[in-house]
């Protein structure tokens, strides 16, 4: 009955919707797909074939209905130099290899990880795809005539004005469709998909890749295959987690890890290229009203019909028309929220965010932009969480004793504040330090407790350390030297 409740929700719940996004997808995804097999230097139909095959598989396989996945400009860039080197048929063979590591991580649940990703990088990341998204469009509006120009204003306006009038119809599906018929009515001289590449005119067979079986052949590979897996899960996470917050549903970050490695090795043997998922595609899928499973197989399905069946008229479709809609997604991509917000986010969040999505649009690699925003969001978390610890003490009425009472977390980012808090100057006879509201997380802070306690020590002062929680009693156990027989004698030696 659950199941049959799933299949009705992630299929059937919206088929005319899905199928017209599904169409409008297929449309934009073939232009881009060409245009990644020639960053990556492979046919254009390797990309497209991985398109098709990408996205039929992952709409059964994977974890988040609604999201578009197939070849990507990220993982294009990472094939450059393995095409160059050592040609197609090692490229097929890392597919493989990549979807074969996604599946690993996917059974290994390494899509949980993404909790540790903060809002501000992904917001990050969101900004400098719609970045990147507009600057690819730029080419085409370079060096051209002002037709170019009206038609893509017009196709804005097509795009933007239509849901006013009727939401029936997907508006950008609409601005592909007038444009087109515009161009060939009105016999316009201007670039359009066939000038792109040339389009496949049959179906993808199942081949094995043509290389030798031995270690070798996996040394030259496996660090592509590593860098393409690593890639395509972190750029499809960080999607999922965009457009469950535009859907307002959760996802499955295990399984879409998992089906993007059976998708892959699928794309693999069929003659495509590697692929992951498309935040450009998965917004205009949503935008245009997809939600579930059905628009993704929609959009795989209806690719490989019109590549291979249509080909001459999908050809005839202007550039423009595209350029309009893919200007549309990243005008809708962009959060123009964390620009207003900048004032009043805390300073560490925007530096984050103005971090990540500098170095993404500098270096186009998705991956460096995200490590470069979780490893600063690390930082000023460590920093935040150090400030937090506070110690206080009290004299005894005899003025013998004094309690320290620490509150707060003592790791490597807070030890040096822990060690300046007691006064080892003070002529005493016993110290008593509380930690009941003190956690001691690293072998750092446990260094450091060995030092306050052996300091007083060498001067004659009895130390009594109370409170502390068994986690905490854990970690001082096996690596603290303060309680052990001959510490002391050590620490003078030293």
């Amino acid at each position: 009955m659950i199941l049959q409740q799933r299949i009705r929700q992630d299929w059937l719940s919206n088929i005319r919707g899905d199928v017209l996004a599904g169409i409008v997808v297929a449309l934009a995804l073939i232009p881009e797909a060409i245009a990644f097999a020639i960053i990556a230097g492979v046919d254009p139909k390797v990309a497209l074939y991985g398109a098709f095959c990408i996205a039929v598989v992952i709409a059964f396989a994977g974890g988040r209905p609604g999201m578009i996945s197939a070849a990507t400009g990220a993982m294009a860039l990472v094939m450059v130099t393995l095409v160059r080197d050592h040609g197609l048929q090692y490229l097929l063979a890392a597919t493989i290899l990549t979807g074969l590591l996604q599946i690993v991580a996917g059974a290994l649940r390494l899509g949980t990880l993404m909790r540790f990703v903060s809002r501000s990088v992904v917001t990050g990341f969101v900004n400098a795809l719609a970045i990147l998204i507009f600057m690819a469009q730029l080419p085409e509006l370079t060096n051209v005539t002002w037709v170019v120009y009206a038609m893509t204003a017009g196709g804005l306006g097509i795009i933007y004005l239509l849901p006013y009038l009727t939401k029936a119809i997907p508006s950008p599906l609409v601005c592909i469709v007038v444009l087109t018929i515009l161009s060939l009515v009105l016999g316009l001289d201007i670039r359009t998909v066939s000038d792109m590449g040339q389009l496949p005119d049959s179906l993808p067979v199942f081949l094995f890749p043509d290389i030798p079986l031995n270690l070798e052949t996996l040394q030259i590979i496996f660090p592509y295959s590593l860098t393409l897996a690593v890639v395509g899960l972190l750029e499809s996470m960080m999607t999922a987690m965009i457009i469950d917050d535009l859907t307002d549903t959760p996802s499955n970050k295990s399984r879409e890890c998992a089906g993007q490695g059976v998708a892959n090795i699928a794309a693999g043997f069929l003659g495509g290229m590697a692929g992951c998922a498309m935040i450009g595609q998965s917004v205009i899928n949503i935008k245009s009203g997809g939600r579930g499973r059905l628009s993704t197989l929609t959009a795989g399905v209806v690719l490989l019909i019109m590549v291979v069946f249509m080909g001459p008229w999908v050809g005839m479709i202007p550039m423009a028309a595209l350029v309009a809609v893919m200007i549309m997604v990243s005008i809708g991509t962009f959060s123009w929220e964390s620009v207003r917000n900048l004032p009043k986010n805390p300073l560490s969040s925007s530096i984050v965010m103005i971090a990540t999505v500098v170095v993404v649009v500098a270096t186009h690699d998705l991956a460096k932009g995200v490590l470069v925003g979780v490893l600063l969001s690390a930082l000023f978390f460590a920093a935040k969480v150090g400030r937090l610890l506070r110690t206080t003490s009290r004299l005894s009425d005899d003025g013998n004793a004094r309690a320290y009472t620490v509150t707060g977390q003592v790791f490597f980012a807070s030890a040096e504040q822990f060690n300046a808090a007691f006064d080892f100057k003070e002529a005493i006879a016993r110290v008593c330090i509380d930690v009941h509201t003190a956690h001691f997380w690293d072998v750092t802070a446990v260094g450091a407790l060995d030092k306050v306690v052996l300091k007083f020590r060498r001067q004659g002062t009895v130390v009594d350390i109370i409170g502390m929680n068994e986690a905490s009693a854990t970690i001082v156990d096996k690596f603290g030297i303060h309680d052990k027989p001959d510490a002391l004698e050590q620490s003078i030696k030293h």
